[in-house]
């Protein structure tokens, strides 16, 4: 199981490779993605069981914390932390939020060096502040936090944690479990895709490029993204190092309701669409996470007749390709294989993408309209589309 020193002994590659971002705070990487949820100890089994996350750390009411119970999963370099708000809780941000979005994201926490400077650094270019910085300490150290408010009820958490040994952070102690599924071959967090509504993808994309320092790398408009029915727009925001990338989603006009509008409209405002998670054998991590009960979008087999006609020769066979769903795209640097879960929860709004980089630094181009003919198909399914 990856402990903490692995973790942050990570080669995040802080060389600056878009020379076009700020990078005045700069982030060492993704810390971990907090979900509230209405039963952490039931989504934690879910996790461990379908994803192959492991046990890491626990906090609850046996720590001393009486407001919320929080368990944290991890997988290589990904760590997920599900929290559930406690009845005698005065604070009902927690509640309000599950009730409002159901099962979502709440904090994408960012690893920083230094928490003050970086909530200093945003909060005077406009940021609104989520949390002033704090610092957590207990006999392994101290943890310093802060964050900044986002786009609907997101936040962004800046972690500090250099001067911390222990195994996540203050009044979290070490969960063992004896039910420990092996991983399945998750590795990092690629990117996390964020819907926001109408005309807000500029805005959105302004925030992160003057408040936070991002770059724009790439940008999809509706001739990119649609079909016979639906469309939207997107742009992808990295850091200086390309290790946070978050792209940004708003709906475009089409004959029907696009994906973004049916998540819009069940998340009940902008939130977390999808979290992207890289492996390095994308056929065996798909077939065991199929085999543990997680269900992927159908891809028409017609997708295949012509996919090597675009993307020319892969190392993958093909009909193993097909068989599990699997889509491919090349650009100029290589060429990737991805796959996206159905929904995680019973609303359809949060999925997860799998996917795996040859080389390949882009986000699919050439997968969209059959990717969004298959969500098509299951929102027809929902009578959404």
């Amino acid at each position: 199981m990856a402990d903490l020193k692995n973790i942050q002994n990570f080669d995040y590659g802080l060389e600056k490779i878009f020379p076009e971002a700020d990078d005045f705070l700069p982030l060492l990487g993704t810390d971990y993605v907090e979900l509230y949820v209405g039963n952490a100890k039931q989504a934690a089994h879910y996790y461990k069981t379908a994803f192959g996350f492991q046990s890491l750390a626990y906090a609850g009411l046996e720590t001393g914390l009486t407001d919320r119970t929080s368990y944290v999963l991890v997988q290589d370099k990904i760590r997920l932390v599900l929290t559930t708000p406690m009845p005698n809780s005065k604070n009902k941000e927690i509640f309000d939020h599950i009730e409002k979005h159901g099962d979502g994201v709440k904090v994408v926490a960012l690893w920083v060096d230094d928490a003050t400077k970086a909530w200093e650094e945003t909060t005077k270019r406009g940021a609104k502040s989520f949390m002033k910085p704090i610092k957590e300490t207990d006999s392994n150290g101290e943890v310093i936090r802060s964050g900044i408010h986002t786009y609907g009820d997101t936040v962004h958490v800046f972690v500090e944690r250099k001067n911390y040994t222990g195994v996540f952070m203050p009044k979290f102690e070490k969960w063992e479990s004896t039910h420990n599924p092996t991983n399945v071959g998750l590795r990092y967090i690629d990117h996390m895709v964020g819907n926001v509504g109408w005309n807000e993808m500029n805005v959105w994309a302004k925030f992160y490029n003057e408040i936070m320092g991002f770059a724009n790398l790439i940008t999809f408009d509706d001739k990119d993204i649609s079909t016979q029915y639906t469309a939207l727009m997107s742009k992808v925001m990295t850091n200086g190092n390309g290790r946070v990338k978050f792209p940004i989603n708003e709906p475009a006009d089409g004959l029907k309701k696009s994906q973004i509008e049916e998540y819009l409209d069940f998340y009940n405002g902008p939130g977390i669409q999808h979290i992207a998670v890289a492996t390095n054998n994308i056929l065996e991590t798909v077939k065991e996470m199929t085999n543990r009960g997680v269900e992927f979008l159908y891809v028409p087999g017609s997708y295949y007749d012509t996919v090597l006609d675009r993307v020319g020769e892969i190392d993958e066979n093909l009909s193993e390709l097909k068989d599990l769903g699997i889509l491919v795209d090349r650009d100029e640097e290589g060429y990737l294989l991805q796959i996206f879960t159905k929904p995680v929860t019973d609303r359809p709004t949060l999925f997860f993408e799998i996917i795996q980089r040859k080389g390949a630094q882009s986000f699919g181009k050439g997968n969209f309209k059959a990717l969004f003919e298959s969500i098509e198909a299951e929102q027809e399914r929902r009578g959404t589309l």
